[in-house]
């Protein structure tokens, strides 16, 4: 899977603006940021109308930590951002039923697009399955698989971003990829 192209990090100048309560700065800084934490929400809790409700929550706990984030530390603001949105999607799953998955209708989608003449409705028939698979994966998994592949962070990153230990990292996305190969292959073949 190939990562989204990276953006640019808001320019020094706007963040201390921010930091300071700049309302164009903070406006700038959603205007940044709004996208990659509605998709990063959007993909934890499967596009439930919650999300627009906790991403403003996310921009909410952004602002009040914003005068404390250290420019010149290890984080980026945008895997900071990402992290708060990370632990705001978590802290909503885990109010839901514990240890429930979101159904996966894998069966619903063709294994194949075999009536269709283009590749076009083949890498759709592909994106549906995936985006499936991914929703099937436990939250913990989730969570790390999406700001891996989605949001191109490093295993040292989403450590900090999830509050675990980097071997923790590094086993939820063996097994949120291996459960992925398996829901796709059963796709493939079912």
């Amino acid at each position: 899977m190939q990562t989204a192209p990276a953006r640019a990090e808001l320019d020094e100048v706007t963040l201390a603006r921010a930091q300071r309560g700049d309302a164009a700065a903070t406006r700038a800084l959603v205007e940044r940021y709004q996208r990659p934490v509605f998709a990063l929400l959007g993909r934890m809790l499967l596009g439930r109308a919650e999300v627009e409700d906790l991403a403003q929550e996310t921009f909410m706990r952004v602002f009040n930590a914003l005068p404390r984030f250290d420019r010149a530390g290890a984080a980026k603001l945008s895997t900071w951002i990402l992290t708060i949105a990370s632990r705001v999607a978590l802290d909503q799953l885990a109010r839901r039923a514990p240890d429930v998955r979101e159904p996966a209708d894998l069966a619903a989608i063709p294994a194949r697009a075999a009536d269709a003449a283009d590749a076009g409705a083949d890498r759709n028939a592909l994106r549906h399955a995936l985006e499936a698979a991914v929703a099937a994966l436990p939250p913990a998994f989730r969570a790390a698989f999406l700001l891996r592949e989605y949001h191109g962070l490093e295993y040292d990153e989403i450590a900090r971003a999830l509050d675990i230990e980097l071997g923790t990292v590094r086993s939820r996305l063996a097994r949120a990829r291996a459960e992925l190969r398996a829901s796709l292959a059963e796709v493939h073949h079912g």
